[in-house]
C-alpha cells in the first residue's frame, strides 16, 4: 500500500522506477564510443547547416499512416515536424534540396524560400512539416 492508503503507485513511485529503468537501459545498453564522433556540437550557432531531412511514416489507428519528418543538421541537433491535412511526405521531400546547407535558426528565411510551394491544398503539409522542424529542435 502506498503512503496515500491507496493500493498500487502513486505517480512520484512510477517516476522513480521509470528513471531507475532508463537510467540501467543506458547504462547497460551500446557504449558511448558508438555515439557519432568528430561533430563539433561547440561551435557558434552560424556554422550550424542543414544536412538531411528525412521522412518515418508512424502508423496509427485512422485512415491513414502519420508521416513524420526528421531535419538534421551538422552538430547533431535535429528538429520533428509532421506531415499535416492528408499529404503526401513527398511535398516535404520536394523542398529538401532548398534547405540542404541553410541554417536551421533562421526560420523566417527558410520560410519565405518555401512558402511558395505551400498554399491551401496538400502542398501545405510538407511546407508545414519543415515549419515545425525548424520550429521544434531536438
Amino acid at each position: 500500500m502506498s503512503e496515500n492508503g491507496r493500493h498500487g503507485f502513486d505517480r512520484r513511485e512510477i517516476l522513480k522506477t521509470s528513471a531507475m529503468a532508463l537510467g540501467s537501459a543506458l547504462l547497460a545498453g551500446e557504449p558511448f564510443e558508438a555515439y557519432p564522433k568528430g561533430i563539433n556540437s561547440n561551435s557558434g550557432p552560424s556554422a550550424l547547416k542543414i544536412t538531411d531531412l528525412r521522412v518515418a511514416a508512424i502508423v496509427k489507428p485512422g485512415p491513414s499512416p502519420c508521416p513524420i519528418i526528421r531535419i538534421e543538421t551538422n552538430q547533431s541537433i535535429y528538429g520533428l515536424g509532421e506531415v499535416r491535412d492528408g499529404a503526401s511526405p513527398t511535398f516535404a521531400l520536394f523542398l529538401k534540396s532548398r534547405i540542404l546547407g541553410e541554417n536551421p535558426l533562421q526560420i523566417d528565411k527558410l520560410f519565405r524560400k518555401i512558402k511558395q510551394f505551400g498554399g491551401h491544398a496538400r502542398q501545405a503539409g510538407g511546407v508545414c512539416a519543415i515549419e515545425m522542424a525548424l520550429g521544434h529542435r531536438g
